[in-house]
């Protein structure tokens, strides 16, 4: 580790961390002029391409807690941009459906995502750019923290123990 680049950190987590802060606000930048920030971006193309997807499907796929998601589609709600529809197959589900409002917006921020995508390719590099893609899809694989969250998790109280008296 260089003792000349304070950016530079042994910590993978922190060094993706901090990628993904400085990424993020590249993107959000070049998607201003559409009204809405990568996060929503996304949320949008997902539904925009695969039609009505639920919560639950949705948040697998962005690899993001569903909480997380729900916080992320409030703004997507309060807009108009996006709706939660009765589930086709299961009642008790609701799946998230972009409006005509929302495609309007995801047709004005397409151009500028695609920018971002060919600047950030630009200043990477074509190969290098796909090389991060492939490498960070593979990370997302990984079991990581899956054997010890199931291990570390404390069972379950019983129905007397939490009983006071």
């Amino acid at each position: 580790m260089s003792q000349d680049d304070p950016q530079r950190t042994l910590c993978n987590c922190l060094a993706l961390r901090q990628a993904s802060r400085h990424v993020t606000q590249f993107y959000d930048q070049v998607l201003a002029p559409s009204g809405i920030r990568t996060t929503q971006y996304s949320i949008l193309h997902r539904v925009q391409s695969q039609g009505p997807l639920t919560v639950n499907a949705l948040a697998d796929q962005l690899v993001m807690d569903p909480s997380t998601l729900t916080h992320n589609l409030r703004p997507l709600l309060k807009d108009g941009f996006v709706v939660l529809e009765v589930g086709r197959t299961d009642r008790r589900q609701r799946a998230i459906a972009i409006t005509p409002e929302g495609q309007g917006v995801y047709r004005k921020a397409r151009p500028l995502w695609l920018r971002a995508q060919a600047d950030f390719e630009r200043a990477v590099g074509d190969t290098q750019a796909s090389s991060l893609r492939d490498l960070l899809a593979a990370v997302s694989r990984t079991g990581l923290g899956e054997a010890e969250a199931q291990a570390e998790a404390p069972p379950a109280p019983k129905a007397a123990a939490r009983r006071r008296r």
